[in-house]
C-alpha cells in the first residue's frame, strides 16, 4: 500500500519544465492546434475512442476487523496481449482506481438510502499527459440495507459533462440488468469522439424498451467542456473566489473541504480553469483519498479537496501556507493574509463587479461558464496580454523571451507589482516556453482576445 501511495504522490504531479523543455523541441509541419493555439494530446484530438476503461467497483468486507475494502469487480474491456511496461502500467492504474472511488476509507455500513452522485478524479502521468475517472456512486436496487457501488469510466478526454450524461445512462441499465450495460459500452467504443460543437449518436438495445438512440454532444467551447462555474459561485462568495484565485495564480498550497464528491472535484476543477490560459502545474488531486492525507503537509504547491469528515485531522497537521476553503460553510479557515492584496485593486473591483452580475442574472450553465472564464481571461489580457511583443526571433538563435522589458512595459504601479510575481511561477514560465518554441502558440485564442481588447482601445480613442 506504501508503494502505491508513493505511486499516486508522483502521479498528481505534472512534469516540469525541465522535462517539457527535453521533450517538445519543435512540432511538427502539419501539427493540429487546440482552441488555445497549444498542441493537444494524441487523445483529444476528434476521432479518438470515447474511453479505455469501463470499470466496476465494490466494497468487499475483510475478516476479522469487519473493515470494507474497495476493489474491482468487473472491469470492461480486459486487455490482452500487452506489451511488459505496458501491463504494469495497467495494474498500477487497476491498483488506483478503487482508492479514488471510495476515498472515504474503509468505515462503511450497508444503507437503505443513498442518493446517486457523479464526480471524478485525474492521474498524471510523468509526461504530463492526463486520465481523468468519470464516478458514478450508487446504491443497488433491493431490498433491506446494501452497500454502494461506483461505476467508473477512464479516459484520456476531459469532458465532465458529456461523461456525466453516458454514466446515467449506465445506471438506467443497471437498474435493468449490468448484461445490458456492456452492449451500450461497446457501441460506445466504435463511436468516434466527437469534435467541439458537434454531435454523435449511440445506439443502443434495451429489452422491453426496444432500440434507444443517445445522442452525445460535446461543448462548442472545448476549453470549459470539464468545468461547471456554478458550484463554484453556489457555495462560496465572489469576493472568497477572488482570494482563491489569487492563491492559485501565485502557486499556492490550496485544500478544499466538503462532505460531497461531486462538489468538491466540480468546485477544484473551477478553480484550476480561472488560471486559463495558464495550466496548474503541480500537485492536482480533487478527491484525495485517506491513504493520502499527508498531501496537506507538503512543501511543494498543490491543489487538493478533502471530505468535511477528514477536516479535524487536517487541521491538526503540520501545514504551512495553506489557503484552506470550506465549501459547505463558505468561508476560508486558514488563509496566509495577504490573498485581497495581490490581485490589482481596480481590476478587482472590475472583476468583482462582473462576477456579482452574473449571480443576479439568470443564465444557462453554458453563459455562467462563459462570462466567468472571460472574466478571468479578461484580466490576463489586461496583466501579461503583451507577452507576445517581447518574444524575439531571429534565423540563427532560438526564440528568447525579453523578461525585463515584459515587466517595463507595464505603466501601471500595481499591476507591474502583481506581474513580477507572476513571471516567477512556474505555469508562466512553461507558458512562456511553449510560446518560444512555436510560434503557433501565439496564434491561439487567448491571443485572438488580446488583438480585440487592443482594437476596442483603439476604436475607444
Amino acid at each position: 500500500m506504501a508503494q502505491l501511495a508513493t505511486f499516486l504522490r508522483n502521479s498528481f504531479r505534472r512534469r516540469s519544465s525541465a522535462a517539457r523543455e527535453s521533450n517538445s523541441h519543435e512540432l511538427p509541419k502539419g501539427n493540429i492546434l487546440s482552441q488555445d493555439g497549444r498542441k493537444p494530446e494524441k487523445n483529444h484530438i476528434p476521432g479518438g475512442q470515447f474511453f479505455e476503461y469501463l470499470v466496476v467497483v465494490s466494497l468487499k468486507r475483510k475478516r476479522p476487523v469487519d473493515d470494507y475494502q474497495p476493489e474491482i469487480t468487473y472491469q470492461f474491456p480486459k486487455r490482452e496481449n500487452l506489451l511488459k511496461f505496458q501491463k504494469e502500467e495497467e495494474e498500477r492504474l487497476l491498483k488506483a482506481i478503487p482508492l479514488f472511488c471510495f476515498p472515504d476509507g474503509n468505515v462503511w455500513a450497508p444503507l437503505t438510502e443513498y442518493t446517486s452522485e457523479t464526480f471524478s478524479f485525474v492521474l498524471t502521468n510523468v509526461d504530463g499527459t492526463r486520465k481523468f475517472g468519470y464516478c458514478r456512486r450508487i446504491l443497488p436496487s433491493g431490498r433491506g440495507a446494501r452497500l454502494p457501488l461506483v461505476y467508473c469510466i477512464i479516459s484520456c478526454l476531459g469532458c465532465f459533462g458529456l461523461f456525466s450524461k453516458i454514466l446515467e445512462e449506465v445506471e438506467k441499465r443497471h437498474q435493468i440488468a449490468a448484461a445490458v450495460i456492456y452492449p451500450f459500452m461497446q457501441a460506445l467504443r466504435e463511436t468516434a469522439f466527437p469534435a467541439p460543437g458537434k454531435t454523435v449518436t449511440v445506439k443502443s438495445f434495451i429489452p422491453d424498451s426496444g432500440t434507444e438512440y443517445i445522442e452525445l454532444t460535446r461543448p462548442l467551447d472545448s476549453r470549459l467542456e470539464h468545468v461547471d462555474f456554478r458550484t463554484l459561485m453556489q457555495h462560496v462568495t465572489s469576493e472568497t473566489i477572488l482570494c482563491i484565485f489569487a492563491s492559485a495564480v501565485l502557486e499556492r498550497r490550496i485544500i478544499f473541504l466538503a462532505e460531497e464528491l461531486s462538489i468538491l472535484s466540480q468546485c477544484t476543477h473551477a478553480v484550476a480553469a480561472l488560471l486559463y490560459p495558464f495550466k496548474w502545474e503541480h500537485t492536482f488531486i480533487p478527491v484525495l483519498p485517506k491513504i493520502l492525507i499527508d498531501t496537506v503537509c507538503c512543501p511543494t504547491p498543490f491543489m487538493v479537496g478533502v471530505q468535511t469528515q477528514w477536516k479535524e485531522q487536517v487541521l491538526g497537521m503540520p501545514m504551512e501556507e495553506v489557503l484552506l476553503v470550506d465549501l459547505y460553510e463558505g468561508k476560508l479557515l486558514q488563509k496566509d493574509g495577504d490573498e485581497e492584496h495581490i490581485v490589482p485593486l481596480k481590476l478587482q473591483k472590475e472583476m468583482l463587479s462582473s462576477l456579482n452580475k452574473q449571480k443576479i442574472e439568470a443564465q444557462t450553465p453554458e453563459q455562467v461558464n462563459k462570462t466567468v472564464s472571460d472574466t478571468f481571461m479578461h484580466f490576463f489580457v489586461r496583466t501579461v496580454g503583451h507577452y507576445a511583443s517581447y518574444i524575439k526571433r531571429s534565423r540563427n538563435e532560438p526564440a528568447r523571451f525579453q523578461e525585463k522589458a515584459f515587466c517595463h512595459d507595464i505603466k501601471s504601479k500595481s499591476i507591474r507589482r502583481f506581474v513580477k510575481k507572476l513571471v516567477k511561477t512556474q505555469m508562466f514560465s512553461i507558458f512562456i516556453q511553449e510560446a518560444e518554441k512555436s510560434p503557433a502558440a501565439q496564434e491561439g485564442y487567448f491571443q485572438q482576445k488580446v488583438i480585440e481588447y487592443h482594437r476596442s482601445l483603439k476604436d475607444h480613442k
